[in-house]
């Protein structure tokens, strides 16, 4: 009886340290945003048109790289060699998560189609209703984002 019972404690000890693991690992979240069921940032978009070109273009699966646990697409050779040289020049800010929404101490997806140059970094927003808030004081929101950026996602 006192073996079963010992048993019963160790196998509790155990259940409950891998509900405490578990838990951990789903509270925090990739330093760069993607969808539940892929690990392409910014959508497949190509972060170095943003700034070239003005407008989002879907890259292409031919020009690829991997940065901070996710890949990334580029329309061309010139642009994927530009990102390898620079990433953090053409990365999204708050690793692509909504800037309104860190900016706020919370997260939420960054829309590759709502998106912002400001300074020469890229941002990204939740969606068009975001954006317009995001755009009447960007520069405050930018301040707040910084100050709570990375701890969001830890």
């Amino acid at each position: 009886m006192t073996n079963l019972l010992s048993y019963k404690k160790i196998w509790g000890s155990v259940v409950a340290t891998i509900l405490m693991i578990f838990s951990l690992q789903v509270s925090a979240k990739p330093p760069i945003y993607t969808s539940y069921f892929s690990d392409l940032a910014v959508a497949g978009y190509d972060t170095v048109a943003y700034f070239t070109e003005s407008k989002p273009i879907k890259g292409n699966k031919r020009f690829v790289t991997e940065y901070k646990g996710a890949e990334w697409r580029f329309k061309n050779a010139d642009n994927l060699a530009a990102f390898k040289a620079t990433p953090e020049k053409y990365a999204p800010q708050y690793g692509g998560y909504c800037a309104w929404a860190v900016a706020n101490n919370d997260t939420a997806k960054g829309d590759p189609l709502q998106w912002t140059v400001h300074n020469g970094k890229l941002y990204l927003n939740y969606d068009a209703k975001v954006q317009s808030k995001w755009l009447k004081d960007k520069q405050s929101f930018i301040s707040s984002a910084d100050k709570n950026w990375p701890n969001v996602i830890k």
